[in-house]
Order: C-alpha cells, then structure tokens, then sequence
C-alpha cells in the first residue's frame, strides 16, 4: 500500500506542475530600434522565414513610431504584398549598408488572392513596415541610412 501512496503523490505533483508552471506557447518578440535622420522606430524584427511570410498579417493596428524590420540572408531583389494586412503601410527598402534605396508609400490591404506586388526594385537586405503616411510625415527619402 505504501508503494501506491507514493505513485499517487508523483502523479498529483506532475500535474500541478503541469497545471501551474507557465509554458511559452507564443515566439518571443524580438525588436530593434532604427533611426532616421527626423525620426527612430521600434520596430519587432522578422528574420525567420515565418516570420518574414507571416510578417504583419492580421495586425488591427500598429504604434505611431512601430513596424516591422524584415532582415534577409543575403541582399537580394524582393517584393511585398498585403495579402491579409488589415492596414494600410509604408514599407522602405534598405540595402546591406542601411542606405534606403526605394520607398512604396501607402500600401493598401489586401483581403483576396490577386494582390499587388510590391517591388524593391533593386536588391535589399532589409524592409522596414511603418503606418501608411509615415513616411511623408517624417520626411524619409531615399538616400537616407537607417541606422541600427
């Protein structure tokens, strides 16, 4: 009987620890800050290739100063669609030196299969996602280096 007791008593303790004992069940969120010539972002970085597809789908809203930070391999020719963005977005294209070498401004939702596509129109190594009209309210232009 004493063997039982014993076997009741692992059982009860594995299942408060199961219970109680927090699990990570969501990614943890890395960010980074970048900084322009009139403004810095906060912005959570994406560099994982579920990170980089899932990028900010499904997102209801997005911090005045917030995106998202999509980092490549290696510095390639990419394009960007808004399939399942509820938001409209600024994406600003960066090369391997933080030099911002194109700009889509306003980038509109896309809720079908048939969206636009967004070129970066010569290789990047980053695109950095901000709030429709972000872009022209701070005054970003191409040319400009994002600093890390």
């Amino acid at each position: 009987m004493k063997k039982w007791n014993w076997i009741i008593v692992l059982i009860v303790v594995l299942l408060l620890v199961i219970i109680f004992v927090p699990r990570n069940s969501e990614e943890k969120i890395n960010s980074i800050s970048v900084s322009f010539e009139n403004v810095s972002i906060n912005a959570e970085i994406a560099d994982t290739p579920e990170k980089i597809e899932r990028g900010l789908m499904y997102r209801e809203s997005l911090g005045k100063n917030e995106g998202m930070l999509f980092i490549f391999w290696e510095e390639k020719e990419t394009n960007f669609w808004m399939k399942n963005t509820l938001i409209p977005l600024d994406m600003i294209f960066l090369n391997k030196d933080g030099e911002i070498v194109n700009i889509v401004e306003n980038a509109v939702p896309c809720n079908s299969s048939n969206c636009i596509l967004y070129l970066s129109e010569v290789p990047v190594k980053y695109v950095i996602e901000v709030n429709a009209g972000f872009v022209k309210e701070n005054e970003i232009e191409v040319g400009e280096r994002g600093e890390f």
